[in-house]
């Protein structure tokens, strides 16, 4: 039996992956499905010489990158509206639009908490940018999104 701990782990790997996933379809063009079965089946939880990747919970995986691409314009007009006018989601970093397109879909089309959804993918600003402010970012652009997609958790 998988503990809880190992059940959120799982879920914050989900969505590491989600925006990994969103990122590569962007630049390389591949569909929903080819780009879930590669990562399902060459990421999830595999092992390689720079290290173990983590096990990754499909079902979420899934579903983000499934509403990220099907809710895509709306996701996007959400980001726009709480990012400064000078600055449209086509010209923020692809990695940054890859996070709040994954975030966007399950704050927008799934049942997890805002509060949860702004935390797991701070969270995974700081995986990708260590050392810089995008963390700080994220949570600003993600709280106003979150506020408008549902007003009524705040």
């Amino acid at each position: 039996m998988t503990s809880r701990e190992e059940k959120r782990q799982m879920k914050s790997a989900a969505r590491l992956y989600a925006v990994q996933a969103l990122f590569q379809m962007e630049h390389s063009g591949q569909s929903v499905r080819s780009i879930t079965r590669e990562f399902e089946t060459h990421r999830f939880g595999a092992t390689y010489e720079e290290g173990e990747f983590a096990e990754g919970e499909p079902g979420l995986f899934r579903s983000i990158v499934e509403h990220a691409v099907n809710w895509q314009a709306l996701i996007d007009q959400m980001t726009d509206r709480a990012l400064v006018a000078k600055w449209p989601i086509d010209r923020i970093d692809p990695v940054i639009r890859a996070l709040f397109r994954a975030a966007g879909a399950e704050m927008t089309q799934l049942d997890t908490p805002p509060k949860v959804v702004i935390n797991e993918f701070v969270d995974v600003a700081r995986a990708f940018f260590p050392e810089g402010r995008e963390a700080g970012f994220v949570n600003a652009v993600l709280d106003h999104m979150a506020r408008e997609a549902k007003p009524g958790a705040f």
